[in-house]
């Protein structure tokens, strides 16, 4: 039996733009930053089809929980259930789009880094002083803004072993203090016991019972 080949040609700015707006439920100046940086580093990575043939190929790091991350969320199809995308909490509109079809060797991908340019509001600023409020004056002129004026670009690898791969299913195993269940090898073993990691942190853990 032929393998089927998905075909899903990448959509217009426009056309992105609505779909992000769906899917956060408004459009801001954020989603319309976390478009086009996605489709900047598409554009880099020379893939074109994120939804058809290239489905497969992208893992991306956020670094920051805002409107941006839904947005490349959409253009790239990552999504943090399926393993394909990586919030790291650094406060930055910034975000790494790694390539599983570039090895380096030794669990390492070529990625590029992409981030948002402080200057960008104030080139915003420049182009239309005499729109408000903020948001609106930078959601227009970020439509129209060359990229070397709203981003930075550096390639850069990443490390990723197979097991945080998108699709890897590894033991389940239980903590052996609260019992509850532990996926992907998020355990600490400590005197001979396995924890997970809010029982092996409690004072660090983000919640403590009442």
């Amino acid at each position: 039996m032929a393998k089927k080949v998905y075909h899903n040609p990448m959509l217009s700015l426009d056309e992105l733009l609505k779909e992000a707006e769906a899917a956060h439920g408004h459009l801001c100046a954020g989603q319309i930053l976390g478009v086009r940086m996605a489709m900047l580093a598409c554009t880099r990575l020379g893939i074109d089809e994120p939804y058809g043939k290239d489905r497969k190929r992208l893992v991306t790091w956020v670094e920051i929980d805002r409107c941006a991350t839904d947005a490349i969320g959409v253009v790239t199809g990552c999504r943090l259930g399926k393993r394909a995308l990586k919030p790291v909490d650094y406060g930055k509109m910034a975000a790494t789009f790694a390539d599983l079809s570039l090895p380096l060797g030794g669990d390492r991908y070529k990625a590029i880094r992409v981030c948002a340019l402080e200057s960008s509001k104030q080139r915003a600023k420049d182009l239309y002083p005499h729109i408000e409020p903020k948001n609106t004056q930078q959601m227009l002129a970020y439509r129209e803004m060359p990229e070397a004026d709203l981003f930075t670009e550096e390639w850069v690898s990443v490390h990723l072993p197979p097991k945080e791969f998108p699709g890897y299913k590894g033991e389940r195993v239980a903590c052996a203090v609260c019992g509850e269940g532990i996926n992907y090898d998020r355990f600490v073993v400590r005197d001979e016991k396995t924890l997970c990691r809010a029982c092996a942190t409690v004072a660090e853990r983000y919640y403590q019972p009442l």
